[in-house]
Parts: C-alpha cells; structure tokens; sequence
C-alpha cells in the first residue's frame, strides 16, 4: 500500500526524514518495501519562473514567429516565440536558460541560448503541453494579470514534492489502510519512546443539515451482509477537475484524479481506510435498496463488462435494477460524469467475507474490495461521509438535500479482553512497566474498563479485527514497544530429545538428492486443480464424486484438491515440449485430497516421470529411447536403498483408468504404489506426442512399510559369488517377478540376487509361449559354497517353477 509522507506529517507532531519513518514503521509491523520522490511535474519546474511581457514584434525572417521581450523580475531578456496568442502585458511562465522540461516523461527538453531564423533567443515561453501539466498546444499558458514577476513557476502552480512509502501490509492489518491508522502507530511509538503527548486528531467535520430538498429512501434488506449503511444527498453540485492540492495528494499515493466528486471519495479512503461510493442521483431516481442480487441478473461495471450477477453477490439497486456491486465495484451507468448536478453519497460497513467472495467470483480487485473485504472501521463510517460532504461541498459547491440516513439496526459490540502483567513477563521474558504498557494501549485506542496491580480489562475497538485474546493485545504491546529491546539472556537453556525413529522430512529431502543424481528435476504444482481432469480422464480411479471442492474457488481451473500427481505432471510435459524440450526426469513429492462415506482424505505421494531419450545427443553413443524398465530399475534401486527390495511384490494392475499398461507395487498386503504409461487418451488430451512412463507411488505406505526392516551394517564377504543360468520355456503371461518370488521363497540364505538377461519369442517357440534365461546368484559372506550346496537349491527352484508356472527347460 502507498502512502504520502507529506500526508501522513499532516497528523503528526515533529517532522522524520524518509529513512526514519523507514525505520519507525518497519519496527512497529508495517515493513516498508522503498519509497520513492514523487514530483507533481517531472524535475519539478527548476529554472521556471513568472514573467510579464513588455515587447512583442514580428520576426523579420518568420511570418508565423515573434521575437519578445520579457521581464523575468531581474532582467529582461528576448525569447522567440511561435504561439499565435502572444501579446504586450501578458504573464507568462518562462522556461529560462538551463531549466529542463519534460514534455515527455523520457524525453528532457533543456532550455540554451539558440539562434532560430537569425535571432537569439534566452529561453521559451512555455504552452502548457511543454510543462508537462496537460495535452494543449493551442497557445503559451496565460497567468492571472496579478501573478507575481518572478515567482518560481512551481510555486505560483502550487506544485509539492512528495515521498511515496510502500508498506508491505499484512492482511490482519485493516486499521492501517489509510493516513490516519499509519500515523496512530507512528504516535504511539512517539509517545512509547520519546515522551510525546500528541494524540490522533481527526480533521474537524460538522454534522451535514438539510439545505435543499433531494430526499432518497433507504432500505437494507439484507443486513447480515451490510450491518451499517449511510446515505446522504447533495443538489447542484459542479462536477469539474479537482483543485492542484487534491490531485497532487491523489498522484503522491498512485492514484489517477477523474473528477473532483470521485477525487473525494478516494481522498477519504486514503485518508480514513473507508471506502465511499457516489451516485449519480437521476440514476438513483428516489430509491435506494441494498439486497442480494436476483437470479439472472446482470450488470455493466466501470470497465465496461456485462456481468452476470450470483444470487448471494450483494448489490446496490434503485427500484428496477443494480446500479453498483456493493464493495467492490461500480456501474457504468450510475457513476459521477461531468453532467452531474445531483449526487448520493453512499457509507457503509460491508461484512467481509461476502465481499470477498464476491470479488473472486467475478475476478475483480479493487481499493474498495482491498479494504472491504480486511474489515474497515465500522465506528468512522459517519464521520467519514461527514468528511466527504465537507470537502465535495469545499471543491464542487452544492447544497445537502436531506438528512443522513444511517441504517444501523445492530451495533456491533467491543470485544472484551482481559490483560495479566505476570502472563506479559511470562511470554517476552522481559518487564515492560505498567505505565508504558497503558500509555501503547491507550494510543492504539483500547478502552481501559478496569485498571489492578495485577493487569487490565480492556474494550478493543472495533477496527482491530484480528485482536481477540490476550496473546493479541500482548503482540500489539511488543511490536510498539520494539522486538529489538527485549533483552537476550546470557545463557539459553533447552531440551534435548534423542529418539531412534528415523527423520521422515530429511528422508524425503535425501532421497530428492538422490533422483537428482539420477537426473531428475523436481516438479512444484499446486495442490489446487481443475475439476475437467476428474470428470474427462479420471474414470474410477478418480471420480468426481470423490474430490474435494472448494466452497470460494479463485476460478474453476483452481476448484477441487487434486486426486492424482499425474495431471499436473502431464501439464508439465506438455509445457516443455512445447519450448523443444521433450526429454524430461522428473519427479514430485506431494499430498493428494480425496472425500469419500463423508471423511477427508490426505495422502503424501512420490511421482516419477521419464519420457524421451535417455541421453543427450552425442556423437559417440546412439540416440535410444527411455522404456519402462528404465524406470522399473530406479523404482527398484530407490525400494532398495530403503532396504524394502526383498519384501517388494508386484502384481497386475486393477484398475487400468489412467495408465495404459503397468503393474501394482505391494508390500505384504499394503499396495504402495503402481508403474506404467500414461494412455492415449490422458497423452491425448495434453497435447503429448510421446510416451510418458510414470511411477506413482504412495510415499506414506512406503514410510510405513520402513518399521517391517532394520537395516544392517555388513562386512564385506570373503568368498565369491557363483552363478547359474535356466533357459525356461513359459507361457507368454508368466512375468520375471513371478521368478523371482519362487526363487526367493526356495532359499533365504545363499540365494543373493536373480537375473534377466534374456527374453526371446517368435520363431520356433509354440504359440503363446516365450523363452527367460534367467540368472541365479549364490554366496556365503563366511564359507566357499560347494557344488552340492547349489545344486541343492537350483533343483528345488526347477521343480517350483514347473509346478507353479508350467515352466520347461530347454
């Protein structure tokens, strides 16, 4: 949010320096992210003075140029000038010898002595697209005959230089959206740290009385989204630019003058944090009504959008339509244009949360919305639409056409909040005295309802909405007083706590080192998605009926938690293979959401993903593509960094919605993941051209499954290992795991490892039959095995193999 400096030193006691208020208001939780030199005229008119005109004759070489004399109130000097309405005893504004201008914001114009057609000329009367003060060209600006000679030009046109502050603004922090909650927390540190007696005064209002006769009726229908509304008229107002100080006000925050009504409405918000809304009252036409809006109905807001209305958006209608979305956006038609003579001046306390949906629904962010939907001061709604009357009164004229309707049926309550000294000592492990602690509260506007030596009762004002318990108003006693005058003690104790579990973060963080060694890249998505991805692609797996909806989606690409890694992943690759590049390692960790017989679902889950060649291009290897069992082989080495490899099973998937082919992972009777590749339909719908294979695996089974192993620390064997081959004839559905398994099962001690070298089918093997040759190897970390040993185990394995799969030797 930006501030004005000059604005905020309007309530202040003492000038401080850029850099100080820098340091005030970081320390006291409005961190300040820069601030920056605002000019109302770029370089601010340096060099630029009043003068008069006392000599004006035609150039002699120039039909359209004359040369003049001019007095700039210490000499007079002659300038060329080329504007058709220049003449004897005019004031001027002179841009002398060595001022620089900006008729274009990038492109400085210094003034030097020229000669133009032959004759010398010390400076340019300046029209007022040359000064940067607007778009005409029809002639040299012409002053006041009673604008003093030599006056700088930036101080007859009331020019300021201003410091724009950008505070970083939390989003509990709705009391300071405006001047004067800033400056509540810049006297309270005055008065905490350097004795300072001087209090927040609000500018002096009086109380609008009716003048003339423009009465509107007011009814709010639904005053659980509006608790306070106010409303009030003024007749024959004149709509016109606003005065050089209200603009230059508006400029130094970033904001853009319109007119001088609208230029009050957003002077006040800047002011007070409390949005106002004015009404063309033709528009109003006698009758205002705050309501939900009906089903199917539609407004034109200010950017010229045809929306169309949800029946819980609020809105502010005359009897046959909405003329505004209330707090958050105007109508086309029902705002301040320059035939405007008649205004409704609108005040209220929108409640929050429905002007925040509101404003997401119909992606709109506005500085109205920014405050509404924080919570602003319901206790200064009044005296904010007395300030604007105030001032639309000061700069548009106008009379007030009837009294002040303020629909307020019920008030809100202060919170109560009790305050202990002890509980203050307890959590800063520091004293801060009473006194100082009643003098923050006090400038920070809690009521002190009763006072011991033991704490305080306090009433918080309603426009601290995020203080609601004494930890809160402690938090608001330290950040005036100043986290860097909390003492540290010498000695810091703590508690040291040895466990034997095993660190699940730094698990998952080692093994993402781990697949980065392997060339992985990791995937960040956000756990937000889109709800076509469960409805076209999920099938069973991932039903809609399944997935948790969100109740204020930021927009329906962002409406369900997703069920699956998978999908976002696939927008991944698309993404990269749409910039050429389509050989991806990826992988993610991240929780799927899932709803199902009335219970919430959480689940953390690894994702791996490969896709394209398996190498970079290089000249001395062939190009060759990534297949399932490249990704088979970093599953198994990561299952078995884990020390689960030998309690791994895999089986055929049961459902087959996402992936075109694949198996099951299972460790006992825990199914801990699936391996496969995407299918046609899921590639299809991404754009993706090439196989995609894909791990997805449930990282929290898998943590689970670690209690089943204890990992061991061995010597390195003393014997070799010894090897022997089966040339097995199977039917084609027989997998390797299936093998393995049966090998496994046969002997648990000298067996170490089983192999895959082979696989042939084709000519010469009956049909539906393929051949393994597979490998098996033997050794004993203690003794040299025997043939016999060996022989023991193979024979045992053949007959199991027979038995269970059919299986033949060849």
């Amino acid at each position: 949010m930006k501030i004005s400096s000059a604005w905020l030193h309007e309530f202040l006691p003492l000038q401080k320096s850029p850099e100080e208020l820098d340091q005030l208001l970081t320390d006291t939780g409005l961190e300040v992210e820069g601030f920056e030199t605002i000019e109302s005229v770029k370089g601010g008119l340096q060099g630029v003075v009043v003068a008069e005109v006392i000599e004006c004759e035609q150039h002699p070489n120039a039909d359209r140029l004359k040369v003049t004399k001019v007095n700039n109130g210490t000499e007079i000097l002659q300038v060329v000038c080329g504007a058709p309405n220049v003449a004897v005893g005019q004031k001027v504004i002179l841009a002398q010898v060595g001022a620089t201008l900006y008729p274009k914001p990038d492109e400085p114009l210094k003034m030097k002595v020229s000669k133009i057609r032959d004759v010398e000329s010390h400076g340019m009367l300046c029209a007022e697209d040359e000064l940067g003060l607007g778009t005409s060209h029809d002639g040299i600006l012409v002053l006041d005959p009673a604008a003093k000679v030599g006056m700088p030009a930036a101080e007859y046109l009331e020019l300021e230089s201003d410091v724009q502050i950008e505070i970083g603004l939390t989003p509990n922090r709705a009391d300071a959206m405006g001047h004067v909650g800033v400056a509540r927390d810049v006297l309270a540190y005055l008065a905490c740290h350097e004795g300072s007696n001087a209090k927040l005064q609000l500018k002096e209002t009086k109380k609008p009385v009716k003048e003339a006769d423009l009465v509107v009726s007011v009814s709010v229908e639904n005053t659980e989204r509006c608790p306070r509304y106010l409303g009030i008229t003024l007749r024959d107002v004149e709509v016109k630019p606003s005065p050089a100080w209200l603009q230059n006000k508006l400029r130094a925050v970033g904001l853009s003058p319109i007119n001088n009504v609208v230029d009050v409405t957003n002077y006040v918000m800047r002011e007070l944090g409390t949005p106002l809304h004015a009404f063309d009252a033709k528009v109003v036409a006698g009758k205002v009504i705050v309501r939900t809006a009906k089903s199917g109905e539609k407004i034109t807001t200010l950017d010229g959008v045809v929306r169309e209305l949800h029946e819980e958006d609020l809105v502010i209608a005359n009897g046959s339509e909405a003329m505004c979305i209330a707090g958050v956006f105007g109508g086309n038609h029902s705002g301040i244009s320059d035939s405007t003579t008649d205004v409704f001046l609108e005040a209220a306390y929108f409640q929050p949360v429905s002007v925040r949906k509101t404003a997401k629904r119909h992606g709109l962010s506005t500085d109205a919305s920014f405050r509404f939907e924080r919570g602003v001061d319901v206790d200064l709604v009044p005296y904010a639409l007395e300030r604007a009357v105030q001032l639309i009164q000061e700069v548009a004229g106008g009379k007030v056409g009837m009294e002040v309707v303020d629909a307020y049926p019920n008030p809100i309550q202060k919170r109560s909040v009790t305050l202990r000294y002890e509980r203050c000592k307890q959590l800063l492990g520091h004293e801060i005295e009473p006194k100082i602690i009643a003098t923050i509260l006090e400038f920070l506007d809690f009521e002190v309802v009763k006072s011991s030596s033991e704490g305080l009762d306090l009433l918080v004002p309603n426009y601290r909405i995020d203080v609601d318990r004494e930890i809160d108003v402690i938090e608001e006693i330290l950040r005036i007083y100043g986290f860097n005058l909390i003492p540290l003690p010498e000695k810091l104790n703590t508690s040291l706590v040895v466990t034997s579990k095993p660190d699940l973060e730094r698990l998952g963080s080692n093994f993402a080192e781990v697949l980065a060694g392997m060339g992985f890249n990791e995937m960040m998505n956000n756990s937000l998605t889109s709800p076509q991805y469960a409805e076209k692609l999920g099938g069973n797996q991932f039903p809609v009926s399944k997935a948790v909806s969100m109740l204020n989606p930021l927009s329906q690409d962002l409406a369900v938690m997703r069920q699956s890694l998978l999908f976002q992943a696939m927008e991944t690759v698309a993404h990269n293979q749409n910039r050429q590049n389509p050989d991806l390692r990826l992988f993610e960790f991240g929780k799927t959401y899932s709803f199902e017989n009335d219970i919430y679902g959480e689940n953390k889950r690894l994702l791996l993903l490969i896709t394209g060649n398996k190498q970079e291009e290089s000249w001395s290897q062939k190009q060759e593509k990534t297949t399932l069992f490249t990704l088979k082989g970093i599953v198994g080495n990561l299952f078995e960094r884990l020390g689960l490899h030998s309690l791994l099973q895999e089986e055929s998937l049961s459902e087959q919605e996402v992936l075109a082919d694949g198996y099951q992972l299972r460790i006992l009777k825990n199914v801990v993941g699936t391996v496969g590749w995407a299918n046609q339909k899921v590639k299809k719908h991404f754009g993706v051209k090439q196989d995609v294979f894909v791990a997805d695996l449930d990282w929290d089974a898998i943590l689970d499954s670690l209690k089943l192993v204890k990992v061991q620390y061995k010597e390195l064997p003393k014997t070799f290992e010894v090897r022997r081959d089966f040339s097995l004839l199977l039917d084609s559905k027989v997998r390797f795991s299936q093998i393995e398994q049966i090998a496994k099962k046969a002997d648990k001690k000298i067996l170490q490892k089983v192999g895959l070298f082979d696989v042939y089918e084709g000519k010469n093997l009956p049909e539906g039959k393929k051949s393994y040759a597979v490998s098996f190897t033997f050794q004993d970390a203690e003794q040299t095995l025997k043939d016999s040993q060996v022989d023991g185990v193979m024979n045992t394995i053949r007959t199991e193999l027979e038995k269970q799969l059919g299986a033949e030797l060849r």
